[in-house]
């Protein structure tokens, strides 16, 4: 009754639209403009850069928060046993919460920075390289969208590799269920990967530039 407590409360907490309550704060519904997503880059686009960059850190934080929490309520997860099922599947009904969000219908982000967040909590060693690549594609393109397919399939390929920081995963199941949410994440950038094929993708720019 406990951990089914802990993670319905988790997924609540990960339904929380904040790209949706910040857009409609600053009198936008993000479901009308631009992608039409209520993720932090569509905040970012349509609503401004301060915007979507507090809503990308409220995203960051439902999913790492949950975690730590779960991690802090049964002691270090290297030590107990149930430790590590309990944080990853806290850390995952977060995740599933932003994507599928009980407040707006089941419709919800795509899971990048909600997904960063669990993991940074559970990985942070795994997290840390999936960032510098979504980090150096970004850089290198000014999509978004392919940072975070970038990171995401690097995490769905290096889960299965304790050297690469995913000792804290104990059996087969744990990291089939970390890398089918990684893979959960590219399948919810599906209409941006037809967008980048097709060169219509939108570029972000950080540094004030215009899209072209």
């Amino acid at each position: 009754m406990v951990i089914a407590a802990w993670i319905a409360a988790a997924y609540l907490i990960g339904g929380i639209p904040f790209g949706y309550l910040i857009g409609r704060m600053r009198g936008v519904d993000v479901r009308t403009v631009g992608s039409k997503n209520i993720g932090a880059t569509n905040v970012f686009r349509t609503v401004g850069k301060k915007w979507g960059l507090l809503a990308f850190a409220c995203d960051v934080l439902k999913g790492l928060l949950p975690t730590l929490a779960a991690r802090h309520f049964v002691g270090d997860v290297t030590f107990s046993p149930i430790g590590i099922e309990l944080a990853l599947a806290v850390g995952v009904a977060t995740v599933l919460g932003h994507m599928l969000t009980p407040y707006m219908k089941f419709k919800g982000g795509k899971g990048v920075a909600t997904a960063f967040g669990m993991l940074l909590g559970l990985l942070p060693g795994l997290v840390g390289c999936a960032f510098l690549l979504f980090c150096a594609a970004f850089a290198c393109t000014n999509y978004i969208s392919l940072g975070s397919c970038t990171a995401a399939t690097f995490l769905a390929v290096a889960v299965w590799f304790p050297i690469l920081g995913s000792a804290g995963l104990r059996n087969l199941p744990q990291c089939v269920l970390v890398a089918a949410i990684a893979v959960f994440v590219v399948w919810k950038h599906r209409a941006n990967i037809g967008r980048l094929v097709s060169g219509t993708e939108s570029k972000i720019y950080l540094f004030g530039r215009k899209k072209k």
